[in-house]
């Protein structure tokens, strides 16, 4: 059986991600299940750096204009930091990796897209910021860069990029 896949609907556009269940199932199953509940539907990427990532899942991000945008996180909490020996995957362009508060166990629903190779983010590197990689986009890299590269403010997309929904197809 192979990994499931989730096809994310954005206002630029579709992409298609693998997500790592087989090697991450803590962080992708927890993606899994929030998409599978609607969670991200209608949120808005909140924090978009050209040359760096794109970071969505905020549940304040429902309003693209909410000064809270950035700083929530699901329903359930958060879950434990997963650092699998056999799942040494870099932080590489096109990688779905979780965000955190910089504190031990502290994902849950926020995580970001690398644009470029962010090694120093890697779990398995020295230093102090450890984001792990569940995921990757198989489809809609375009749709990526289209969404990294909007004119934004404060890091923040001046026009509102919108997750209309995620779907996830468990038999890819």
């Amino acid at each position: 059986m192979s990994n499931p896949t989730a096809v994310c609907e954005t206002t630029l556009g579709n992409f298609k991600v693998e997500l790592l269940l087989d090697k991450m199932p803590i962080t992708a199953g927890n993606f899994i299940t929030l998409a599978k509940s609607g969670f991200y539907d209608g949120l808005h990427f909140h924090r978009v750096i050209r040359g760096f990532m794109c970071q969505f899942g905020c549940p304040h991000s429902k309003d693209p204009q909410s000064p809270l945008a950035g700083t929530g996180g699901p329903p359930h909490g958060t879950i434990e930091d997963e650092h699998p020996d056999d799942a040494k995957f870099s932080n590489e362009p096109g990688t779905l990796s979780m965000a955190n508060t910089g504190r031990p166990n502290s994902g849950g629903s926020q995580f970001f897209i690398n644009t470029v190779h962010n090694d120093y983010l890697d779990w398995f590197t020295p230093g102090p910021s450890k984001h792990p990689v569940f995921g990757r986009v198989v489809e809609g890299m375009d749709v990526i860069q289209k969404i990294e590269t909007a004119p934004s403010q404060n890091d923040r997309p001046i026009e509102p990029i919108k997750m209309n929904k995620i779907t996830i197809d468990e038999d890819a």
